[in-house]
């Protein structure tokens, strides 16, 4: 069994006073102190946006393999778990900010349109871009690269930070022209608050009711937010937190059953098994060992 879940922090050793950094895929992989740990899954606490050059391969994010080759861009948010799988052929860079490096800076409208790029809830973590995409999207990174590496003075972070936003706001229209952007939906910014309450909380709070209640609104209200942006009712969308968290602790530590059990939330372990059952059809134990 592997060890507990790694969580990554911000590390910037290039800018420590920066919260933006730049990395090349082929760089990290090819850091031996890091080679045993790209097989474990990692949990971010920070946004990083991964746009593949060449090569094929894959990604992991929330236990789902995405599959990418050149023009191929994916994105994982702060707290989001995921996995590298080592290919070191591959070529791309890797973009990873942080919460205040960007988002505290935009007004809320441009700050909540961000947001939603990184969110799984709201549209595929992956999209491909064409050969003309990708040109344009490369002419961003390169004048990124060049304040980051090369010009480094004092309105570089500033010049980085918006190249960001507009590297994020351009792939937010590809979003959209696919339509899989959930921007004009109604209900949007109360889904999103209820999405950080139910992450937050999931283990203390499992019932409806005890999230209206955090947010001052009926139950009824509740579900209308859930069913106008994601088509599922609240309740579907909160068990869905709960297996995801629960599946994390199966497959990243090296506890019991009945501790996982307990740590999530369970007084008896045979609701557990029950509850987890109804809801992936199959056992804890033979999830924990397919998935080993």
């Amino acid at each position: 069994m592997k060890d507990d879940l790694i969580h990554i922090k911000f590390d910037n050793q290039q800018n420590p006073n920066s919260g933006f950094d730049m990395i090349k895929i082929e760089d990290l992989f090819k850091k031996k102190e890091l080679l045993n740990s790209f097989d474990q899954v990692q949990v971010l606490g920070f946004f990083m946006i991964i746009i593949i050059q060449e090569s094929k391969g894959s990604h992991s994010i929330d236990f789902k393999e995405y599959p990418y080759h050149s023009g191929s861009i994916l994105t994982v948010r702060k707290n989001q778990i995921h996995k590298f799988h080592l290919n070191k052929n591959v070529k791309g860079d890797l973009l990873l900010f942080t919460n205040d490096f960007l988002v505290s800076y935009l007004e809320k409208f441009e700050g909540l349109k961000t947001l939603q790029l990184f969110n799984e809830m709201l549209g595929h973590p992956k999209i491909q871009l064409n050969t003309n995409e990708l040109t344009e999207v490369n002419s961003i990174i390169q004048r990124i690269n060049t304040e980051y590496f090369e010009v480094k003075d004092s309105y570089s972070q500033s010049i980085i930070r918006s190249e960001l936003h507009i590297l994020i706001t351009k792939l937010f229209r590809l979003k959209y022209k696919n339509q899989q952007n959930f921007f004009n939906k109604k209900y949007l910014t109360e889904f999103i608050e209820f999405q950080k309450l139910v992450e937050e909380n999931i283990t203390k709070f499992s019932k409806v009711n005890d999230y209206a209640n955090l947010m001052s609104v009926s139950t009824k209200t509740l579900n209308n937010i859930c069913q106008s942006v994601i088509n599922l009712t609240a309740k579907a969308f909160i068990d869905d937190v709960y297996i995801t968290h629960i599946k994390r602790l199966l497959l990243n530590s090296n506890d019991s059953i009945k501790e996982i059990a307990y740590s999530s939330g369970f007084e008896e372990t045979p609701n557990f098994y029950k509850y987890f059952k109804r809801h992936t059809k199959t056992t804890p134990e033979l999830f924990r060992k397919q998935n080993s």
